[in-house]
């Protein structure tokens, strides 16, 4: 019993420890995302330990350990509960947009499911991920309702499309670290007249299965936020970012594109893994100005995908200074030379493990 105590005490420490060595390797990122499920498992270690190990120094050391980092997790994810001060709402009456975001999962061919979701919320603007050429026919029976679209139609899990009842100002796909990783950006007018952009993003993770590290990640969602700073519009940015809303990559993010992370004081709103709750963690996100206002941000139910979809309605407002000051974090001088190194460094790095899909 007691030694079953230290080996899974140890074990949770290290997996807590890690994510602070600033090494993009999937083995000191993979952990971060694991922060929900390690505060539940320290928890219950230490009530283990308070009730069936005997209370020797050792003991002590390791449930202060324990206690320390259980705290520092609490610390983090209060900010992604309704305990969490959140952003202004719309008032009544507010012109709203909606938009659902869905990594499809290349290999999901259950289509009519996702149709009915779309079908049932009937969003002004959807996004898939991980859409190939099967999902891409399967979907020309819903563009009757959404004629406007930009398609990027891939083979290997990164193919993206957005539809939209919306007409497409203008729109533009990036390749910012690689010629097989897209990003779409598509601009609107909404029935006020009022500019605003949407950005969605698909940059692949660091795993043992896929990148051996978050270079190509981390430089993608990057230059992603400074083509947000650099934009001066409206913005939201939405997608399967492979990353959660606390790691270092999603702060960095957020501080450069000057963007807000609209799951602060909403909720933790997991989407993956759609099948296994208790391992379930955010990585679909949604990063917006100051001048988008969220009124709903919300999981949707299975279409059969791995992810869960996501659900926003949202309005464009003027905004005051102060509020910029009060909601917006920008970074600093050694946070934005960091976010330039890991640009180039994902613009270097070259992957073998994407191919077209069999």
């Amino acid at each position: 019993m007691e030694t079953t105590f230290y080996v899974a005490s140890a074990l949770l420490i290290l997996l807590s420890i890690l994510p602070f060595i600033k090494n993009q390797h999937w083995v000191f990122r993979v952990p971060e995302f694991m922060k929900i499920q390690l505060f539940a498992l320290q928890m219950l270690t230490l009530l283990w330990g308070l009730f069936f190990v005997d209370k020797t120094w050792i003991f002590l050391i390791v449930s202060g350990v324990q206690l320390i980092l259980t705290l520092y997790h609490l610390y983090i994810l209060i900010r992604y509960t309704t305990v969490y001060k959140k952003a202004a709402v719309p008032p009544a009456g507010a012109d709203t947009v909606s938009v659902i975001s869905c990594n499809v999962y290349q290999f999901n061919e259950d289509y009519s499911n996702f149709h009915r979701l779309i079908r049932k919320y009937r969003p002004d603007i959807f996004i898939t991920m991980e859409s190939h050429s099967g999902w891409e026919k399967a979907n020309r029976t819903l563009e009757s309702d959404y004629p406007y679209s930009v398609k990027v139609t891939l083979e290997n899990t990164y193919g993206m499309h957005l539809y939209s009842r919306i007409p497409i100002e203008k729109s533009e796909v990036h390749f910012f670290v690689a010629d097989d990783i897209p990003s779409i950006e598509a601009c609107f007018r909404d029935h006020n007249n009022r500019l605003f952009c949407i950005i969605a993003v698909h940059p692949p993770p660091p795993s043992p299965t896929e990148e051996t590290n978050s270079k190509e990640r981390d430089g993608d969602l990057l230059s992603v936020a400074k083509k947000c700073k650099a934009n001066n519009i409206p913005t939201v940015v939405t997608g399967d970012f492979n990353t959660v809303a606390w790691s270092d990559t999603s702060i960095l993010f957020r501080k450069t594109s000057g963007l807000i992370d609209a799951r602060m004081g909403r909720g933790i709103l997991a989407t993956f893994h759609a099948r296994y709750w208790f391992f379930r963690v955010p990585l679909d996100l949604l990063f917006h100005s100051p001048d988008i206002y969220i009124d709903k941000l919300e999981t949707l139910e299975s279409i059969g995908s791995d992810h869960l979809p996501m659900h926003c309605r949202f309005y464009v407002h003027r905004y005051s200074h102060e509020q910029e000051e009060e909601e917006v974090e920008h970074a600093d001088a050694a946070e934005k030379q960091e976010a330039e190194e890991l640009i180039r460094e994902g613009q270097k790095e070259e992957s073998n493990n994407r191919g077209d899909a069999p």
